[in-house]
């Protein structure tokens, strides 16, 4: 049974921090690296983003922003087809999705050569996060089993707290399973798995 200290634990405070991974148009069914479901999440982080307004909190978008002749891409060998082109269609955030206007948004894998799954890599993501005093993160996004995973497991490796916002992830599955292995390996390295009935109760 929840008991009134381990509810308090969960809910977003001072040093508290929301972050959407990947809510991108070609993440979404019918884009080029559509994730099944992917566009069932947006009511849910919806949820989530009114609190952190509510509550004065800052919120994060880390989004791919891909040059056209990217490196991950299939005509440059790589294994993915073109996805979250920088300035195009897919690249935009999902519609719906209710960001607010001071939404602090990160961009990563921004030139040809740098890939970057998790919104650490090659930004300044971690820094503006320090100077905000902030030590607990809520993640959310797609996919569960790339971005999402790899943000996570960065968050850990530099000592926060992470929240893993399950009612918010969906994975590509490219494997069966990988997403559930994912969500396994993060609560395995110290993420706290969490919905938003914990917060609501």
């Amino acid at each position: 049974m929840e008991t009134e200290e381990s509810k308090e634990a969960v809910l977003p405070a001072d040093g508290s921090a929301l972050i959407l991974v990947g809510v991108q148009r070609d993440y979404l069914p019918g884009g080029s690296m559509a994730v099944s479901g992917g566009d069932a999440i947006v009511p849910a982080l919806n949820r989530y983003l009114d609190l952190f307004r509510q509550l004065h909190l800052p919120i994060f978008a880390t989004r791919a922003w891909r040059p056209a002749d990217h490196g991950s891409f299939l005509a440059q060998g790589g294994k993915w087809p073109p996805h979250c082109v920088a300035d195009t269609t897919g690249a935009e955030f999902a519609p719906g999705l209710d960001l607010p206007p001071d939404v602090r948004v990160i961009s990563k894998a921004t030139r040809p050569h740098e890939d970057a799954y998790s919104g650490f890599s090659g930004t300044d993501l971690d820094r503006q996060l320090r100077g905000l005093g902030v030590h607990s993160l809520y993640v959310g996004g797609l996919a569960t089993d790339y971005c999402v995973l790899m943000t996570v497991l960065d968050a850990l490796d530099r000592e926060f707290r992470v929240y893993l916002l399950q009612d918010a992830v969906r994975p590509l599955n490219l494997h069966p399973d990988d997403g559930a292995r994912a969500v396994q390996r993060m609560e395995e390295e110290g993420a706290l798995l969490l919905d938003f009935s914990a917060l609501a109760a």
